[in-house]
Order: structure tokens, then sequence, then C-alpha cells
């Protein structure tokens, strides 16, 4: 039997317009292996231990920040007799997926042989402890512009990281550049070797279209077997689940945060009709999209 990782499917206020969370971890025990469609990043502020992202290890201490991109498999280690505390920031692909600015961060997800990880020390772990703090304080309060204020620190933090990590990231043997590119950061090798990375960024980038397995095949020159072989590697469900998660996230994010009718929100992330939007919200969620709109209002107004 194929063994998959814990596939992680949410975040506290991922169904919202700015789907972003940071808080501190404790981490006594370290965290079991698993994966999620995603961003990630933490910073360690005490503790020692280490982590395991797609086979590869790192030390994990006092000034660590880590960038773990979608559907890549890690595990967090706990030094015995140790406590791992953190900042950890769970945030939506598309924050950095900006159409049409020349700021847009998508770069950092594609794959990279830059290391996924920066030790930090003297001033510049205390510069980004402050903007850590700042980004928490931020993120707990409920003054005017927090989502301008949010999406700057997020953008500082990890275009520093990747600064950063370029000046101390080891030059390779430019034959080898394209291999190591490719395994650094791609989730899953296809049995040919190539990354599937490019087929889930499409797919992240296109669920809202009428996507079928024959159009990936065409598109990335593999097998309609292979492109659903790989895609079900990966996330760990159909090609067809992977898109109806894609588009139920985002619609439930429209019906927390809009006033659109449901029949629009199932028109725009991609649904043909709303009977078959409906019945599979309803399968998912357990409830009708008008009583998921109400339900998460009324929370959301207890919670002010």
């Amino acid at each position: 039997m194929t063994y998959f990782p814990d596939y992680l499917k949410t975040y506290p206020n991922m169904d919202s317009a700015f789907p972003l969370h940071i808080g501190i971890h404790r981490l006594e025990h370290g965290f079991r292996a698993h994966r999620h469609d995603f961003l990630e990043f933490s910073f360690v502020i005490e503790g020692e231990g280490w982590e395991i992202i797609n086979n590869v290890k790192h030390e994990m201490r006092p000034g660590t920040f880590t960038f773990v991109q979608p559907y890549q498999v890690h595990e967090l280690f706990t030094e015995p007799g140790s406590k791992l505390v953190l900042y950890n920031c769970m945030f939506g692909m598309e924050l950095l997926m900006e159409h049409g600015s020349g700021d847009s961060l998508a770069e950092l997800i594609e794959p990279s042989q830059l290391d996924a990880f920066m030790h930090y020390d003297g001033a510049a772990r205390e510069q980004v402890e402050i903007l850590m703090r700042d980004m928490l304080q931020e993120y707990e309060g409920n003054e005017q512009w927090r989502r301008t204020m949010l999406a700057a620190r997020l953008k500082e933090l990890l275009v520093r990281f990747d600064r950063e990590r370029r000046k101390y990231t080891p030059a390779r043997p430019e034959e080898d550049s394209a291999v190591v590119a490719v395994a650094a950061a791609a989730p899953v090798q296809s049995a040919r070797g190539s990354s599937v990375w490019p087929i889930i960024y499409y797919i992240h980038r296109n669920y809202q279209d009428n996507l079928t397995l024959s159009d990936l095949s065409q598109r990335f020159g593999m097998s309609v077997s292979r492109i659903s072989e790989v895609i079900k590697e990966t996330t760990g469900q159909t090609f067809v689940h992977f898109v109806h998660d894609l588009r139920l996230r985002h619609a439930s994010s429209l019906l927390v945060s809009t006033d659109y009718s449901v029949v629009d929100v199932a028109l725009e992330v991609g649904f043909g009709s709303y009977k078959t939007f409906a019945r599979i919200f309803r399968e998912r969620k357990g409830m009708v999209p008008l009583a998921y709109r109400k339900a998460k209002r009324t929370q959301t107004r207890t919670v002010k």
C-alpha cells in the first residue's frame, strides 16, 4: 500500500479575502510528516531541533527561517529535553501571484536550487524577529489598513529571506544546475525524472476554467494516465477532487467576504452549474452554500 503523509487542507482564516494566519507554536515532540497546498514559513525563537523537507535535513535553532512550498513533505523534530518555540505563518498561494504586477513574488514558488532555510544571526536575526513580532501584532489587531500592513510584512520577510539565502547558497556546477533546480523544490518527480510542479502550478492558476486531463496531457507532453498518476502521487487526490477542492476553497472565501449570489459564486470559481456546485459543496462542507455563509458571518460577528 502506498503511504501518503498527512494532507493538511485547512488553517485559521483560510476562508477569507486575505487567507493568512500567523501565530506562535510550541513543539515539545516535533510535528508529524505532512504536506499541504498552501505556503508556510517559520522562524525559531527558542529551542533546538531539526526539520526534514523532501528528505533534506536541516538544523533548527534560534534564528532559523524556513520556507515550505506547496506539497513538499516535511517533518519537524525537537531535540530531547528541548522545546521548539517558533513563529509560524500559513498563507494562500494567491497572495504571491499578483496578476499584472511587476512586484509579484510568484517566482519564489518556482523550482529552485536555493535552500529552503536560512540561519540568521546578530543584527539580521534581530531585524527579522522585529518584523515577525510586528506582523503578529498587526494580525491580532483590527486597525485601519491591516491587510495592507500584513501584505507588506509578508513580502518583506520573504524578500529578505530570498536575498540572504542567495548570498550563502554554494554555487553548483553548471551542468548539474537543471537537475538540482528541479530536485530542490519539486514536490514529486515523475518516473521520467521531470517535475510535476509546473502541472500543479498551472492547475492552481487555471482551475476556474474548464480544465481536463486531456488539456494537461497536450500542454505538458505526458499521457493522460501519467498526468492523473502524478497528481494523485503529489496531492493524495484524484484530478477531479483536486480541482473541486480548489474551487470550493475559493467559493468559501467569496461566500464569506462578498455579497455575490450563490449562482454567481458557482460560475466565478469554475462550476458549470449551480446544481453541481451545491451538491459538491454540501457533500464536502456538510451544509448548503447559503447556510455556510450565514454560519461563518455569524461566527465572525461573535469573535469581534
